[in-house]
């Protein structure tokens, strides 16, 4: 059985936008946001982005596993690669600069010289801001984009049916996976088996997970299967098929659409035409470290 991310209508303004407005201005969004490193684009960009997700209404609570991932990866690609290492500015922040510490950190008695540059934590916040911004358009759609306007999206979108459908699919396959994960520990639970506390090395520890592994694992190809032989039995993609769910363009959704091509099309001209694109540091940011 497909299941799908816990939507559930809001009457919110991202209710009323047409999901293929949606998916161009997140995609508009995208292609702006990861066209400079500039600070001052990338500000108003984060502020759009601020917006945009502000719409759909949504609450912590009901978006803090897909945020708590996101916040991971936030943590390992800003703080781990950027701040500590370094290796995240790689190419984008020039070599040297001006040092946070230049006569060193004293920590727990010790003299640490970390090399921290002033660059490298301006470079952390456009990270941020950049990051964070497509993070908000697009995490904002598995809760608030009805589940069965997937397919007929892509498929309005121009893509053949058979591209569309397996998008719906994929998107459909965490949650659906989540679902035969939960089904399949109540039952072996039911059989007395304990996950919580199991004693031993990595291997057993791995040998006890094989009861929920296997059976998950089994389920997810036998569904697979199940569903490409109903597709065949129907004669899925033999020709230009017809979609249950109806879309509809408003003159709002031409507004979005119109908004986001021209955030686009001013992104370019400054990185491309005006050349202001590049990553630079505000004189004011050094003047804090001084």
């Amino acid at each position: 059985m497909l299941v799908s991310w816990h939507y559930k209508y809001r009457g919110s303004p991202m209710d009323q936008i047409d999901p293929r407005a949606r998916w161009i201005f997140s995609f508009a969004f995208l292609v702006a946001a990861t066209s400079t490193w500039n600070s001052s684009m990338l500000a108003v960009l984060f502020l759009i982005a601020v917006i945009w997700y502000s719409l759909g209404r949504t609450s912590w609570k009901e978006t803090r596993r897909g945020w708590t991932l996101v916040l991971i990866m936030l943590f390992t690609m800003i703080v781990v690669n950027t701040i500590i290492t370094g290796g995240g500015a790689g190419g984008v922040v020039p070599e040297g600069g001006q040092l946070v510490w230049p006569e060193g950190l004293r920590l727990f008695g010790k003299l640490l010289k970390p090399g921290l540059t002033v660059d490298r934590i301006w470079f952390a916040l456009c990270q941020l801001m950049r990051i964070g911004g497509i993070s908000m358009f697009f995490i904002l759609i598995p809760y608030t984009m009805d589940s069965r306007s997937y397919g007929a999206t892509f498929s309005k979108l121009g893509l053949p049916d058979k591209l569309a459908y397996t998008i719906e699919l994929a998107i459909r396959f965490i949650p659906s996976l989540a679902r035969s994960f939960s089904i399949t520990l109540d039952a072996q639970r039911a059989r007395a088996f304990e996950l919580d506390d199991v004693k031993g090395g990595i291997v057993r520890k791995i040998g006890r997970i094989a009861p929920l592994i296997i059976p998950v694992t089994m389920n997810a190809i036998l569904s697979s299967e199940d569903i490409a032989n109903a597709m065949d039995l129907r004669g899925f993609g033999q020709r230009k098929r017809t979609w249950l769910f109806e879309l509809k363009y408003h003159w709002w959704d031409y507004a979005v659409i119109a908004f986001g091509l021209l955030i686009v099309a001013v992104s370019l001209i400054l990185v491309y035409g005006y050349k202001l694109g590049a990553f630079t540091v505000p004189p004011f940011f050094y003047q804090l470290f001084q």
